[in-house]
């Protein structure tokens, strides 16, 4: 009982309805997607290639007649999965200077983490569709008094989710020109997004698996 109490608090603090494919509704009635991005190595590059970066993220920007938010997700690194890969590399190794040297090296992996806080950041684009109409939630058609059918509240969220990707392929049309790839996230990675978010210190594999290479 305690515990269904600590959910439903918690609940409180998540405005989400629901995840629906590759959007999430809010409580609002309105739509969001989540775009995961790459970065750039922006301090190597000449000061021609950062010009024309900033040139392509400068007409990116201009071109859109909606709002959107960029989210960057810091967390210390986990180096256990690499450990635990050569500790694999290690046991199967038959040369006895390479497991030697194997060795050596995983213990340098743990010092080197143990004394330097290694962070790693993680890069989002969220995008945005409101609809005025919000049949049963508010709205317009409320207004009037009147009640949208379930199959017309159907029919008119797939029509909004369509709307909404309208505007996503904008936005990865736009960051690709930039030299940045993209990945939208779907069901099992927006879950696993907002997972990690409210549990930091608990780890889940379907957001893992979606990382950009």
């Amino acid at each position: 009982m305690a515990q269904t109490k600590k959910t439903e608090s918690a609940q409180k603090f998540v405005p989400i309805k629901e995840v629906s494919g590759e959007a999430l509704i809010l409580d609002d009635g309105s739509l969001r997607s989540i775009i995961m991005v790459s970065s750039i190595n922006f301090a190597l590059k000449s000061e021609g290639e950062r010009n024309a970066v900033l040139m392509q993220f400068q007409n990116f920007l201009n071109t859109l007649d909606f709002s959107m938010q960029i989210f960057i997700r810091s967390r210390e690194m986990d180096i256990n999965p690499y450990l635990e890969l050569l500790r694999e590399q290690y046991e199967h190794q038959e040369n006895e200077l390479l497991k030697i040297q194997t060795l050596e090296y995983m213990e340098f992996i743990k010092n080197f983490t143990q004394n330097v806080n290694i962070m790693t950041k993680t890069f989002f684009v969220v995008v945005p569709y409101n609809s005025f109409f919000k049949g049963k939630s508010g709205g317009f058609l409320s207004f009037l008094g009147k009640k949208e059918s379930t199959e017309d509240e159907a029919a008119s969220l797939e029509e909004q989710k369509i709307q909404l990707s309208h505007r996503v392929s904008v936005v990865e049309q736009g960051l690709s020109r930039t030299g940045l790839r993209t990945v939208r996230l779907k069901n099992d990675e927006l879950i696993e997004l907002f997972f990690s978010l409210f549990n930091p210190g608990e780890e889940r594999s379907a957001f893992k698996k979606n990382k950009i290479k």
